[in-house]
């Protein structure tokens, strides 16, 4: 028996080279059979390819392509056709008319691509970001009660004891002076601490210096690691299915890439904590409301809630114990690295800004006297200049700045304003083909000048004291979240923004009032890639020194 499955592996591993040049022929033959389909695609203007291969991609999805971007959208307007693969058009959309059919008319044929769906699958099993269509539907039925504003009351003390936590720390760093801190650092230790206690019932310990955490070194790196490996997903709608789960787990193991190894090892270490911890609230659950008490977040967490309804929700609503498991992990990945980006960056500009950062603090010290300490959730969302500061800081530099969407069958995209093709003809709306990828552009639509302005690309909190412009207003800007796309819109839009908007803010809260932060000498740039992230120049790895100095109270 033994033989015959190591017959049987080293014939595999013979045939390997082969399957991987099937898939590759079979995704040329793909782009080439939509090649014909587009035609009148290329019509719509856009920048030259920069490889007949790859197109503009390289340029898209650069690290550091922040002026492509910029360029595309001066030189070509809302609509842009992009280069894809061998030849690939696609179409980077910045107008919120079409965004409006994308993202909730026709939601049900813009979906996710095959590549991402496939990755998330690898990573987090069957969460929210890995489902399409009815099942998708079905999983946002559930999560939704739990990310409403009532549950999100509750969860204040848990929210304020971790971020007093993080203070005092601070304090102690600066007790003898000014020092110089990594502040990214910081912002993900307590953005991993605030979504585990406040997402799992579960202290990941990230604000313990002292302690490692397998669980939180494991989510850190993932999409950094798969940052990577960009071209290889590509692949992964032709091979994520070949054979047994079993097969292919051994399969990818005998590629020669660290990477890929790092990826494994990561999602190991996600799969046993979730279920770990998943078995341990089962438990309480069976136990009774006096076990559940008794846990951290006392079963007012995220997932105890949800594995609380999910009981209670009809048999054909239910969540299989699987699905309930990569809720976990994916509640953790896409809370941890847009908040600790979205604070990073606010604090940040404040450094640069000082004005900003002194108004803000007044309101802020202000505001807690008097309340006599900590603000509660309303009073937080009261607080005028927070608020501009928050959403200023989303609408110019949101985390995510595009997402990717596919065209499942046949349709037609209306514009705002026609456009004037290459051959000199009107276009007034878009024939979209079948497998047409469609490009998102947050970034686009949050900073366009039609729409904001001519003052669109720079940050000013005051705009926000004020009644926004009719060229605001009259936009329809598609997004959930204040006239912006930030947290995108429609059945797939960012489920917990109030969630992070509110850890943003009692963080903000209280670190502001005790703390000057002033820039370094060093200087920071910030990376594109799926979430920003900040570095300093030259370097590659995420960080963001700036200098905190103590307040003096009177």
């Amino acid at each position: 028996m033994r033989l015959l499955e190591q017959s049987f592996q080293t014939s595999i591993l013979v045939a390997l080279p082969t399957i991987l040049a099937v898939c590759a022929a079979l995704l040329i033959l793909s782009r080439v059979r939509l090649w014909y389909k587009q035609s009148h695609l290329r019509n719509i203007p856009g920048p030259p390819a920069e490889t007949f291969a790859f197109g503009n991609l390289s340029q898209v999805f650069n690290l550091q392509g922040w002026g492509f971007h910029e360029s595309i959208a001066q030189t070509y307007g809302r609509v842009v056709r992009i280069w894809g693969l061998f030849g690939d058009a696609q179409l980077h959309i910045g107008d919120p008319k079409p965004l409006y059919n994308i993202l909730i008319k026709d939601h049900d044929i813009f979906e996710e691509t095959d590549s991402i769906i496939e990755t998330n699958k690898l990573f987090f099993g069957m969460g929210l970001l890995s489902t399409l269509g009815e099942h998708h539907r079905r999983q946002r039925k559930l999560l939704n009660p739990v990310f409403s504003t009532n549950h999100m009351r509750y969860m204040i003390p848990t929210f304020y004891s971790i971020s007093h936590q993080l203070d005092d720390i601070l304090k102690a760093k600066v007790a003898d002076g000014p020092q110089e801190l990594d502040v990214l650092e910081w912002m993900t230790r307590v953005a991993l601490e605030l979504v585990g206690q406040g997402g799992l019932g579960y202290s990941l310990e990230t604000l313990d210096e002292g302690k490692s955490n397998r669980y939180a070194e494991a989510v850190k790196m993932l999409f950094p690691t798969a940052g990577r490996l960009e071209v290889l997903r590509l692949f992964l709608p032709y091979i994520s299915n070949l054979g047994p789960a079993s097969f292919r787990r051994w399969a990818i193991r005998l590629v020669p890439s660290k990477n890929i190894k790092l990826l494994i090892d990561a999602t190991d270490v996600m799969d046993e904590t979730s279920k770990t911890v998943f078995y341990h609230k089962k438990e309480a659950l069976e136990k009774g409301d006096d076990a559940v008490v008794h846990q951290i977040g006392e079963g007012r967490d995220i997932m105890s809630i949800l594995m609380q309804s999910n009981l209670a929700a009809d048999e054909h609503d239910r969540m299989p114990e699987s699905e309930l498991l990569s809720q976990m992990t994916t509640l953790v990945f896409a809370a941890m690295d847009t908040t600790s980006s979205a604070l990073s960056r606010i604090l940040l500009l404040l450094s640069r800004n000082p004005r900003v950062q002194d108004k803000l603090r007044d309101e802020l010290v202000d505001a807690r006297k008097d309340a006599g300490g900590d603000l509660d959730y309303d009073s937080l969302n009261e607080l005028p200049y927070l608020e501009a500061v928050c959403r200023e800081t989303l609408r110019v530099y949101p985390p995510v700045n595009q997402l990717l969407r596919i065209a499942r069958k046949d349709t037609v995209l209306p514009l705002s304003t026609p456009i004037r093709g290459n051959d000199g003809s009107t276009i007034s709306e878009i024939i979209v083909p079948k497998d047409t990828n469609i490009m998102i552009g947050i970034h686009a639509v949050n900073t366009s000048p039609e729409i904001w302005g001519p003052d669109a690309a720079e940050w000013k909190p005051e705009r926000w004291l004020s009644p926004l412009p009719e060229s605001v207003t009259n936009a329809r800007i598609p997004g959930v979240y204040s006239n912006m796309l930030t947290f995108s819109g429609g059945g797939r839009s960012c489920i917990g923004f109030k969630f992070s908007q509110m850890e943003m803010k009692i963080v903000l809260s209280l670190l502001i009032p005790s703390f000057y932060f002033s820039p370094t000498k060093k200087q920071i740039e910030w990376l594109m890639g799926p979430v920003s992230a900040p570095v300093v120049s030259g370097g590659t790895k995420p960080s963001m020194p700036l200098m905190l100095s103590p307040v003096q109270t009177v």
